[in-house]
């Protein structure tokens, strides 16, 4: 049977963060992805200014500064062609005043390159989590996996940590159920090509009119584009055919349809069944949830992979020493718990505020450019507030810091 100090199950954000983080602590981790590489469409491409900052206590700024990235400085929605900067982070405090649009891909490849440079550490790609093993006491004591061959794998380890998302497998097999909270809406997510007249500047725009709400990313040559839905009405509105989305898309974004013929078919349409909601207890004896195997969050303000990524970063300095010394409790765990509880909860409250302020009267068609909510009354008005808007969003709650194990002069990046 193979063995490890911990086993971090899911190479997403949050997953080989912790992995890297407590390798260059001298433990050692196996980080267990199910899929043979990191290469997925319409996962969160922002990364926000404290992950930023992370990467330049960690050493990596300039590797990640050379990947091809746009810059958002605003945050920008139209309403019934009202223009409202929601959030404006050019004065936030730091070195970072904006959030890079970066594929995850890159962000993960670049995460795993400087993981894979410490000896303690393992990642183990097409390696799929079955099950858990329990102690005769119920502690949780390792894995069992599957790899690509379908070959049964178990994997001993002090503490596992479940970073395998929303759905997380993990949790469900700790018997730990989320609460969940009621969303207004689903998200289709689409491609086209950047229209040709498109102004080049990495923006991004939340898009309201007509019972109609869409995000667009501008990725260079294409946009990522999120098109809200009722809760639920994928079917009914696929059943209304694909040219009547194209049409009301283009009468939105004001796109020809030289631009929304990219959306061939309906395969084009990736459905996001949104779910929000939290553990009550991230952890049980043996394991831990983080991430949004702890939380899941709406994708509104694109902040759930900031907070995963400082889920880790809390993690990892919490829990070091205790697994270093194979003196890890259960009370170690209750304190990362805790010392994200915050941040997540001030994090989904804001969410749910947007849900009800914005998007839920937008897609009932109730929202109006000339009867704006009073919350963005104020932002259009001062400045100020919208510096902090972009604070809030950018940095958030508590960020945290590279632990100083972690940390290391800034590497040159490749030529």
């Amino acid at each position: 049977m193979e063995r490890t100090t911990c086993c971090v199950v899911g190479g997403g954000p949050a997953g080989m963060m912790l992995g890297l983080l407590l390798a260059r602590a001298g433990i050692e981790v196996t980080v267990l992805e199910k899929h043979g590489d990191f290469l997925r469409d319409f996962r969160g491409d922002t990364v926000h200014p404290s992950t930023l900052r992370l990467l330049d206590e960690l050493g990596l700024g300039p590797r990640f500064a050379a990947l091809p990235q746009r810059r958002l400085t605003q945050m920008r929605m139209h309403i019934d062609g009202v223009e409202v900067v929601a959030g404006d982070l050019r004065r936030i405090p730091g070195r970072h005043k904006y959030i890079a649009m970066v594929p995850q891909w890159d962000f993960l490849d670049l995460l795993a390159s400087a993981a894979r440079a410490e000896p303690s550490f393992t990642l183990r790609m097409r390696a799929e989590v079955t099950g858990l093993r329990t102690a005769p006491d119920g502690r949780v004591c390792g894995v069992r996996y599957a790899d690509e061959g379908g070959g049964a794998h178990e994997l001993a380890a002090d503490l596992v940590v479940a970073c395998d998302g929303r759905d997380s497998r993990v949790r469900a097999a700790a018997g730990l159920e989320p609460e969940y909270r009621d969303v207004p809406m689903d998200v289709w997510q689409v491609k086209v090509p950047a229209p040709r007249d498109a102004v080049k500047d990495g923006r991004v725009f939340l898009s309201i009119g007509a019972g109609q709400v869409a995000a667009t990313m501008d990725r260079g040559d294409y946009y990522q584009t999120s098109y809200l839905i009722r809760r639920g009405a994928d079917a009914e509105l696929r059943a209304a055919g694909l040219d009547r989305f194209r049409d009301r898309l283009g009468d939105l974004l004001g796109w020809d349809r030289t631009v929304t013929a990219a959306i061939r078919s309906w395969d084009d349409v990736k459905l996001l069944e949104v779910t929000m909601g939290r553990l009550t207890t991230w952890h049980r004896e043996g394991l831990l949830c983080i991430g949004d195997a702890a939380h899941m969050m709406s994708p509104t303000g694109g902040v759930g992979v900031n907070l995963a990524v400082q889920d880790a970063v809390a993690a990892a300095r919490l829990l070091a020493a205790p697994l270093r010394e194979h003196r890890l409790t259960r009370a170690d765990l209750a304190r990362v718990q805790k010392r994200r509880r915050l941040p997540m909860a001030v994090t989904q409250k804001s969410q749910e505020g947007e849900h009800e302020m914005l998007l839920r009267p937008a897609l009932e068609g109730t929202l109006r450019g000339d009867r704006l909510p009073l919350p963005l009354r104020l932002v259009r008005r001062v400045p100020a507030l919208r510096t902090l808007t972009g604070y809030l969003g950018g940095v958030g709650i508590r960020p945290e810091h590279a632990p100083p194990f972690a940390r290391r002069a800034p590497e040159r990046a490749p030529s």
